[in-house]
């Protein structure tokens, strides 16, 4: 595993430190925390990606290694670079990849923000429930945008904010009220699935979410809500 300095901010060592806690069981919280959902969305992720066959793929943020491995299984040709500042959930990452990695699967500490990578290098880039972590989103937009190939696409799976009124009070109930509670049981850090949920108050919604894309330069940005809005899936294109 190849290193490279993180950007030094008081929440970028508080967020790293928080999931060097929950590392050893981040999977199985995710698990229960989704009803095993969270699987089904990053296959759909990764279907919106639609990587070339033999293609490089980069996963930012990519903690133990979910979405690297979906994207082995999905198509074992690619070659699949995972980048996170996490060195613990790298770790994980690596044990699972000796059991689960069907392909060329490598994994990178680094900054998603300060990517270790030259422009044009990745066919695809991916991300999940990481974005509204980082203390620039606009910077890891960028970064995103300058190491994907001309015509390659970013994907971004997050939780998001439904617009039905109704639906967002229940989901917001279960998110704020049930998730750190539940978290704090199966994930071991009460204060870790705290901070989890509170990460989306000052998150964009979708739409100026998609803004965003395309003020970093993606074009063809949209979104597709999933959960009624509770899961969002936005696409950007880098330029040909």
């Amino acid at each position: 595993m190849q290193s490279a300095p993180a950007r030094s901010s008081g929440r970028s060592v508080y967020v790293r430190e928080m999931f060097a806690r929950i590392a050893p069981r981040y999977d199985a919280a995710n698990r229960v925390l989704t009803a095993g959902l969270d699987e089904a969305w990053r296959l759909r992720a990764i279907r919106l990606l639609a990587p070339p066959s033999g293609g490089s793929v980069l996963d930012l943020c990519c903690g133990t290694g979910d979405v690297v491995f979906h994207l082995l299984r999905t198509d074992p040709t690619l070659r699949v670079t995972g980048v996170d500042f996490c060195a613990p959930m790298l770790a994980r990452a690596q044990e699972r990849a000796a059991r689960e990695a069907r392909g060329a699967a490598g994994f990178i500490e680094g900054d998603v923000s300060e990517l270790p990578f030259a422009e044009s290098s990745f066919d695809g880039a991916t991300m999940a429930f990481s974005l509204r972590n980082v203390v620039d989103i606009d910077a890891v937009l960028e970064e995103a945008l300058r190491v994907l190939r001309p015509g390659a696409r970013f994907v971004n799976l997050d939780v998001g904010k439904p617009p039905n009124r109704a639906w967002r009070r229940l989901f917001n109930l279960y998110f704020y009220g049930v998730v750190p509670l539940l978290g704090g049981l199966v994930g071991g850090s009460r204060q870790a699935y705290t901070y989890l949920p509170s990460s989306l108050t000052h998150h964009p919604d979708a739409v100026h979410l998609r803004e965003r894309f395309e003020r970093a330069g993606f074009i063809h940005a949209e979104y597709v809500p999933l959960m009624g809005g509770a899961i969002t899936i936005h696409v950007g294109t880098r330029p040909t």
